[in-house]
C-alpha cells in the first residue's frame, strides 16, 4: 500500500465533507444554492491543488471507479482509495457534527446535509427522478475528470474544469436531491442524520457509481484511440509541411506529384 496516497484520499475526502457539506449545514440559509455549489467547487479545486500530485485527488468513489475502468489504476489501489474515502467522509462528518452542536437551535437530526428524494427532496422529486439525476450529474463530473487528465495525477490547470463541473453539478442537483454526486459525501452525513437519511442512502451510493461507469464507457469511445493506432502513427508520421503548405520535396499535399513552378520558384 502506498501510504501517502491513501492518507491524501482520507484527508481530502474529510475536508470536502467538512467544508462542502459544512457550507450547507452551517451557512445554507445565508448563501443559498449558488453559494453552496461554489463552496463545493472551490473546495475541490483547492484540495486538488494540494493532493492532485499525490493521489490524483479522486476523493469520490465514483471517480475512482471511472479511473479504474479506464485502466489507470489497479483494483487493489481502487479498494484502498474507497476505504480511505469512506473513512475520511465519516471523520469529516463527525468533526462537522461537533461544530454544528455548538450552534444554538441548529437542527441536525434527520437532515445534517444529507441527500434525499420524495418528501426529503426540496422539489419533491421521486426515487426514479432522483436516480436519473444523480447518474447524469455524476456522469458530468467523472467524464470531465477522465477527459482533462491523462494519468493518475491531477496537475496544472486540470483541477479548475473538474471543480467547475462539480460546482455545476451541485447547482443543478441541490434543488433536486441536495446533490450527492459522491457516495462518500452522502455516507458520512447520513450516519449522523439517521432516520430516513439512512433509509434512502442506497440510491446515493448506487446512482453515482452507475454514473461513473457510464462516464468511463463514453470516454472510451470518444477519447481513447483504437489499439495499435498510436504505434502506427509513430511508425508512419505525416510528412512535414514546408512554406505555403508544400510538402518537403516540392509536392503539394493535394496534388500528389511534382508541383508546377510559379513565379515565386524562380
Amino acid at each position: 500500500m502506498e501510504t501517502r496516497t491513501v492518507v491524501a484520499e482520507f484527508i481530502g475526502t474529510a475536508m470536502l465533507v467538512l467544508f462542502g457539506v459544512g457550507s450547507l449545514v452551517l451557512a445554507g440559509d445565508y448563501i443559498n444554492a449558488l453559494g453552496i455549489s461554489l463552496a463545493f467547487g472551490f473546495t475541490l479545486i483547492a484540495i486538488a491543488y494540494a493532493f492532485g500530485r499525490v493521489s490524483g485527488c479522486h476523493i469520490n468513489p465514483a471517480v475512482t471507479l471511472g479511473v479504474l475502468l479506464a485502466k489507470r489504476i489497479d483494483i487493489r489501489t481502487a479498494v484502498e482509495y474507497w476505504i480511505a474515502q469512506f473513512v475520511g467522509a465519516i471523520v469529516g462528518a463527525a468533526v462537522l457534527f461537533l461544530v454544528a452542536k455548538q450552534v444554538p437551535r441548529l437542527q441536525t437530526a434527520g437532515a445534517f446535509g444529507s441527500n434525499g428524494y420524495g418528501v426529503r427532496s426540496p422539489v419533491g422529486l421521486g426515487a426514479g427522478g432522483a436516480f436519473l439525476a444523480e447518474v447524469l450529474l455524476t456522469f458530468l463530473l467523472v467524464f470531465v475528470f477522465l477527459t482533462v487528465t491523462r494519468s493518475v495525477v491531477l496537475v496544472g490547470v486540470e483541477p479548475v474544469p473538474v471543480g467547475l463541473a462539480y460546482a455545476a453539478a451541485n447547482l443543478v442537483g441541490i434543488p433536486l436531491t441536495w446533490a450527492s454526486v459522491n457516495p462518500a459525501r452522502s455516507f458520512g452525513p447520513a450516519i449522523f442524520a439517521g432516520g430516513d437519511a439512512l433509509g434512502q442512502l442506497w440510491l446515493f451510493i448506487v446512482a453515482p457509481l452507475v454514473g461513473g461507469v457510464l462516464a468511463a464507457v463514453v470516454h472510451r469511445f470518444t477519447h481513447l484511440r483504437p489499439e495499435g493506432q498510436v504505434e502506427r502513427e509513430q511508425a508512419h508520421p505525416p510528412p512535414e509541411a514546408g512554406p505555403w503548405g508544400r510538402l518537403r520535396g516540392g509536392h503539394r499535399p493535394e496534388a500528389g506529384g511534382p508541383e508546377t513552378k510559379g513565379p515565386e520558384a524562380a
